[in-house]
């Protein structure tokens, strides 16, 4: 039996965590001891803003906390605004004296067919979903660094991973944060600084109208949260895609197949096409440690060819 997951005497940030997802991930987090700052804008779906809903969806949870007898904060800054954000991170830091657990949740959809949708609905996407991550973590990066701990988790999802039908805006920004943190992890691991993906299925209102009623009740925010606990503890791992739903979870890997010697001669592309299958089959293939592995296998299978 391994040791209780516990965050006695740590800090941590949720973002977008008045509702959903990031909701359960703070109080959850907040039950097992952490120092919670609740970050929400209390925008709709859409990313429309209602500031009086958005004070409250934050204070809502930040009570709910209280009253369970545990410490939080709450803040209503845009994850958008980069200014907004190291305000965060600084009333964290002026509260409690620091963060350990950096939990980048909050995210709009703007659905429509790639035919249909405006530029803005697709810079508004990866302006929320991967700068809005990519401004949290710059933000509390050093400090953790400086402490020699830190937990983040990026919010990525199945859209990213593997595609959605009306979802190009959302699956662009959500696979961009695996990319994110595949050089983060690499950069943080020296100063125990680990770095995740999470990509949870749930029943919120990001996903109440693309499911059926019977599927939504299995698919709770809750039963998503024991991944977010795991990868915040100091039992984390890090460079991993952990997939959740309805208390199930699984690893998605970004993979590279053994590869084949073609060269670079005039029939180069015929020959690629004629082999497609072998290059493409998954029999033997790896999870490079880095990018370098490519070109490393790459050059290898040269070597060998002479």
């Amino acid at each position: 039996m391994s040791a209780d997951i516990r965050f006695d005497g740590r800090v941590a940030i949720v973002t977008g965590a008045g509702g959903g997802l990031g909701r359960s991930h703070a109080l959850q987090l907040a039950a097992r001891g952490a120092k919670v700052l609740v970050n929400d804008l209390g925008a709709a779906r859409d990313g429309s803003v209602n500031a009086a809903a958005g004070e409250s969806a934050a204070d809502r949870v930040v009570a709910e906390i209280r009253a369970a007898g545990g410490e939080a904060l709450a803040n209503t800054g845009s994850v958008t605004d980069p200014v907004a954000v190291q305000a965060m991170v600084d009333q964290a830091m002026a509260a409690w004296g620091r963060v350990d657990i950096l939990v980048n949740n909050a995210g709009i959809l703007r659905d429509k067919s790639f035919s249909k949708m405006s530029l803005d609905d697709f810079r508004l996407l990866v302006d929320v979903h991967l700068m809005g991550a990519v401004y949290g973590t710059k933000a509390v990066w050093e400090a953790m660094k400086a402490q020699g701990y830190g937990r983040i988790i990026f919010t990525t999802s199945s859209s990213g991973l593997f595609g959605n039908f009306g979802q190009a805006n959302y699956g662009a920004a959500k696979m961009a944060l695996v990319g994110l943190m595949q050089t983060l992890a690499l950069e943080g691991e020296k100063y125990n600084v680990r770095v995740n993906c999470l990509a949870p299925t749930a029943a919120t209102r990001m996903t109440e109208d693309i499911m059926p009623p019977e599927v939504l009740k299995l698919l709770t925010p809750e039963s998503v949260t024991p991944g977010l606990l795991f990868l915040a503890s100091e039992q984390a791992p890090t460079r991993a895609i952990l997939c959740a739903g309805a208390g199930v979870f699984a690893a998605s890997h970004v993979t590279l197949t053994d590869g084949v010697l073609i060269g670079s001669g005039p029939d180069a592309p015929e020959q690629l096409a004629a082999q497609f299958a072998r290059i493409n089959a998954q029999a033997n293939e790896t999870v490079p440690g880095s990018g370098l592995a490519q070109s490393q296998q790459e050059m290898a299978k040269v070597m060998a060819g002479r």
